[in-house]
């Protein structure tokens, strides 16, 4: 599959518009004044099951239809919010849907999955998740739909940048998380062509730097084990084929520990009134560290992948 382009979002935000909300941007004067700049949230916990993923995954099945190639059946692999989305987009189009997750999915996000009406199918680690998929994607009829590396889920989750650079016409610096790189694909195909002096960054937590690693080994380092961090939709053993060379480009990149995870979750929460989940918060590390580093007021953009976060987790 060829990488996509600024020209697959443009299409890939017609496409969902029936399916999705176009989320509303924030900020808070408290933090503004406590930082000396500005910084605007994209909102995507206030998107339909609580994260950016379903504009991938509607995305790719509104594709699909278009060349009446839907499938009989759907399968997919995924950490919570990937699980939600395709549930939900595969019940918009009445196609039944299988996820394969581990036994340490968040529970709001297990839950919320079989209520929009997939099965869901856990193991004791993400790889044998993965390898589940694999197989169950062999049998006839059956499309697997993967949380990132796909040119028509890099090209869904590009709406969300695409969105607010419309709405906010000019920003310094664009922020997103990374897990398997499809958000931060998209991210930076939508600001390249509708802000090419913006800075794109990416955060990653500490305790599952994959990414990270692979920038500095310009491969793809797979992690060496399970990654244990609060932010769970950002524990991806590894990056994409198609989604490294967009990460490649990025302007800079940085390393979140868990105490910084942790700290942001809890104040954007209080600053922002909104649930926040802590691989949605983490960026807002970067964007500090950033920030002490600039000579003077600066406009910053951050996509908040998502809203959900269980009890236990946010006790944690």
């Amino acid at each position: 599959m060829s990488l996509p382009t600024f020209d697959d979002v443009l299409a890939a935000s017609q496409r969902i518009k029936p399916h999705v909300h176009r989320t509303p941007i924030l900020n808070s004067s408290l933090l503004d004044s406590w930082l000396g700049h500005r910084v605007y949230f994209k909102v995507e916990a206030l998107q339909r099951i609580g994260a950016f993923k379903l504009r991938g995954a509607i995305n790719v099945l509104s594709w699909l239809k278009e060349r009446n190639e839907l499938p009989q059946q759907i399968v997919a692999n995924s950490s919570g919010n990937h699980a939600q989305a395709v549930a939900y987009a595969a019940a918009q189009f009445d196609i039944p849907a299988t996820i394969y997750s581990t036994k340490t999915v968040s529970r709001v996000k297990a839950a919320a999955t079989r209520f929009y009406g997939a099965e869901l199918a856990l193991f004791d680690t993400r790889v044998e998740a993965d390898t589940a998929v694999q197989e169950a994607a062999k049998q006839p009829g059956t499309l697997w739909i993967p949380p990132f590396n796909h040119a028509q889920i890099i090209a869904g989750q590009g709406t969300a940048a695409l969105e607010a650079l419309q709405d906010l016409k000019q920003v310094d610096a664009v922020f997103a998380p990374v897990g398997g790189g499809g958000l931060m694909s998209g991210t930076l195909l939508a600001c390249r062509a509708l802000c090419p002096d913006a800075q794109v960054i990416g955060a990653e937590p500490l305790a599952a730097n994959d990414a990270a690693n692979s920038l500095r080994a310009g491969k793809i380092v797979a992690l060496p084990g399970p990654a244990n961090t609060l932010a769970d939709g950002a524990a991806t053993p590894s990056v994409g084929d198609l989604t490294f060379p967009f990460l490649q480009q990025l302007d800079d990149f940085y390393e979140v520990d868990e105490a910084q995870i942790a700290y942001w979750t809890q104040w954007l929460q209080h600053l922002l009134k909104i649930h926040v989940e802590p691989t949605s918060a983490m960026s807002m590390a970067a964007v500090a560290s950033w920030l002490q580093e600039q000579d003077k007021p600066r406009t910053a953009l951050v996509i908040l992948s998502g809203g959900n976060i269980d009890q236990s987790r946010m006790q944690e």
